[in-house]
């Protein structure tokens, strides 16, 4: 008998796991399900703009989608156009890859004045994602705050502050570019609450900062002085901060990326609706947490922007470890014939390639579970594809998206860019139909 795979979600893990389960399971059938009408999840919409090497990546995930046996269906929503329960009962396996989309909330006072953003929907807004390309945050300058001590703070201030030809050789969306580029801002502002030992840079993304056009980074010199390299703070990172700290021409550069260390943020201050100021207590490690000493400062900026993780969205059928932020499972299994991998099997942690591993070992226990319960009883895709019917469903296939794709990548053509992204799915439908009409 066929056996049948359901993947919801086609960013990395889920097309890592597709691959893996296609070359496990010879003939099997495997749907890839999407919310929208394009796939490779954060490759697409969370990877920097100015990376577009990191995005070639999406090769190797074209090759899965056309492997024989495996087939994309963009737009269709798991939870809205279908049940998770129904798409259970037509699969003999369901692996969840959906991520986690949804910012984490500060909790602080003044997160909801015009101004506060989290670094999802600020990501996905400079990356043209849908549910984001409208964001048009306020960048009145002259100063950012960007709270968080990862990579993903550094991408936002690196885009922040590139020069307008230094962004011309990524695919940063027009309607950010206007925005971005047009912004009076000369201090963005990288807080982390606690020290360097514990912030989570890579040597290659924060080395970056120091080779951009018209802004240096700017280290407090007495916040390295105590710490010695750990296996969570290699010696390169290190040195790479104390590079920064020793730069004399830091504070004279047209922009400056500051990186704070020892600083959690207490309130957001404003006026007349929107944020004004960011204060902050200063801080101390104790049994590895973050004690505050009593001091306190006050950043005058603009703009904040939180990027302290993620969290999935709920589903029914799929409960949530909320301290965890991730679908509750153990060791990838949420319950019979129901898996999770990637972010929301393991939390918001870890790199592209992070998520090839986790796929394999997930793959690893859908086969045992398949070994060792009847497959090719459920009806499949066949079922899948009579309920979208029924219920009107616009279902995007591979081939839709590539006509997709390349019609990004000549209006990227015009721009000199790799492509420009189209950020409203109703203007991809109406593409499609529209090519459609026109064949």
């Amino acid at each position: 008998m066929t056996v049948s795979l359901c993947v919801v979600g086609s960013g990395p893990a889920g097309l890592y796991v597709a691959d893996a389960l296609a070359r496990r399971h010879a003939g099997a059938r495997i749907d890839v399900l999407e919310r929208l009408p394009t796939p490779y999840g954060l490759v697409r919409a969370g990877v920097a703009p100015d990376h577009p090497g990191t995005k070639a990546v999406t090769r190797q995930f074209d090759r899965t989608l056309a492997r024989p046996g495996v087939r994309f269906l963009g737009n269709v929503t798991v939870g809205r156009d279908i049940a998770l329960a129904e798409v259970r009962a037509a699969y003999d396996a369901v692996i969840l890859a959906a991520g986690a989309p949804e910012d984490r909330r500060l909790g602080i006072p003044g997160e909801d004045l015009a101004g506060v953003y989290g670094s999802g929907a600020f990501v996905g807004w400079v990356n043209g994602h849908p549910d984001h390309a409208a964001l048009a945050p306020r960048l009145p300058g002259p100063a950012v705050a960007i709270i968080g001590a990862g990579n993903v703070a550094l991408d936002i201030a690196r885009v922040l502050a590139r020069t307008p030809e230094e962004m011309a050789r990524g695919d940063l969306c027009a309607h950010a570019a206007r925005i971005i580029h047009a912004a009076p801002l000369t201090d963005l502002w990288v807080i982390g609450r606690r020290g360097p030992l514990d912030a989570a840079f890579t040597p290659a993304e924060l080395s970056e900062l120091g080779s951009l056009a018209r802004a240096r980074p700017v280290v407090e010199s007495t916040a390295l002085h105590e710490p010695t390299p750990t296996e969570a703070m290699p010696r390169k990172t290190l040195e790479i901060l104390r590079g920064f700290a020793a730069r004399p021409d830091a504070e004279d550069a047209p922009v400056r990326i500051r990186i704070l260390f020892n600083a959690a943020p207490l309130a957001i201050e404003g006026a007349a609706g929107a944020v004004t100021a960011l204060r902050l207590a200063r801080t101390r490690a104790e049994d590895g947490r973050a004690v505050s000493t009593g001091e306190t400062l006050t950043l005058p900026v603009g703009t904040v922007v939180s990027a302290i993780g993620y969290r999935p969205r709920p589903l029914d059928g799929a409960p949530l470890d909320e301290a965890r932020s991730r679908i509750a499972n153990t060791d990838g299994v949420i319950a019979d014939g129901l898996f999770v991998v990637g972010w929301a099997r393991r939390g918001p942690t870890g790199v592209i390639p992070a998520n090839r591993a986790d796929a394999l070992a997930v793959a690893d226990r859908v086969s045992g579970w398949l070994a060792d319960h009847p497959k090719g009883t459920r009806p499949g895709p066949d079922a899948l594809d009579a309920l979208l019917r029924q219920r009107g469903v616009r279902v995007v296939s591979r081939a839709d998206w590539e006509r997709i794709n390349q019609a990004e990548i000549a209006c990227g053509d015009m721009t000199g860019q790799p492509r420009q992204k189209i950020t409203a799915i109703a203007e991809m439908l109406s593409l499609l139909d529209d090519t459609a009409t026109e064949a």
